[in-house]
């Protein structure tokens, strides 16, 4: 079934990192953060192509010699700091569609995300093709002890709770389970061009573990994140293996 859809993948890797800069071609354990996702990418069984999005030309080298196509600078406007990533894949979809280069299925890699067992890519898009009526897929991860009833905030001078509902002193096991979204986003094309988000009201879920909970934007999270793909990645069971085609 799902052989029948032609699969873009699209990295957007900007140059314009406030955090770490330069951290898109940054070596990651060994070679640049973009290239672990341009990999993983390409070893997907269902995906046709690997573009990256970018504005910067030493991000589009990296990107070609990890395998990459990159068949456009990506316009300013685009690869602004409050710019949605989203609209960035959504031109790239919609610049090969006006080509006559179009895609059923549109996924987008996260590069500051790289932490994707050999799978992942491939049963997100499973999920999409498999769950009726659902628009797009979104990959979560739980949130263990910061869960979102427990947050604060300094107003007037003064804590109090950041959300309306107040969760008290309830343990977290009494809590109804809260996900952030981290790494992989598929989305069927017409609703990704319609409304420019992968968040779109049939949003599925594909269950990544905790130990992926990977998203890099400052020296903390590059090692923590480090540790984890040294950790469960390169030395781990290999439990999760791709689908056959």
């Amino acid at each position: 079934m799902i052989r029948n859809h032609r699969v873009l993948a699209v990295i957007p890797a900007r140059g314009g990192s406030k955090g770490i800069p330069g951290k898109n071609i940054r070596p990651f354990l060994g070679k640049p953060l973009l290239a672990w996702s341009v990999e993983q990418a390409r070893a997907a069984v269902y995906v046709d192509r690997v573009i990256v999005s970018t504005d910067d030309d030493a991000i589009a080298r990296v990107a070609r010699e990890a395998g990459a196509e990159v068949p456009f600078r990506r316009p300013a406007e685009l690869a602004a700091d409050d710019v949605p990533i989203a609209h960035a894949v959504a031109h790239a979809a919609q610049w090969l569609a006006d080509r006559g280069q179009r895609y059923d299925i549109i996924v987008q890699l996260e590069a500051t995300s790289p932490f994707r067992y050999p799978g992942d890519i491939d049963r997100a898009i499973e999920t999409l093709v498999t769950t009726p009526n659902a628009q797009s897929v979104v990959a979560v991860g739980p949130v263990t002890n910061d869960h979102p009833l427990w947050a604060l905030k300094v107003q007037d001078g003064f804590l109090t709770k950041f959300c309306e509902t107040d969760a008290g002193n309830v343990n977290r096991q009494y809590l109804a389970q809260a996900y952030l979204p981290y790494s992989i986003y598929v989305a069927w094309y017409e609703p990704l061009i319609q409304h420019r988000t992968f968040y779109l009201p049939r949003a599925a879920a594909y269950h990544l573990r905790r130990e992926q909970k990977v998203d890099i934007d400052d020296e903390v999270d590059w090692f923590l994140a480090e540790c984890l793909v040294r950790r469960y990645l390169l030395q781990g069971d290999g439990s999760a293996t791709s689908p056959t085609p």
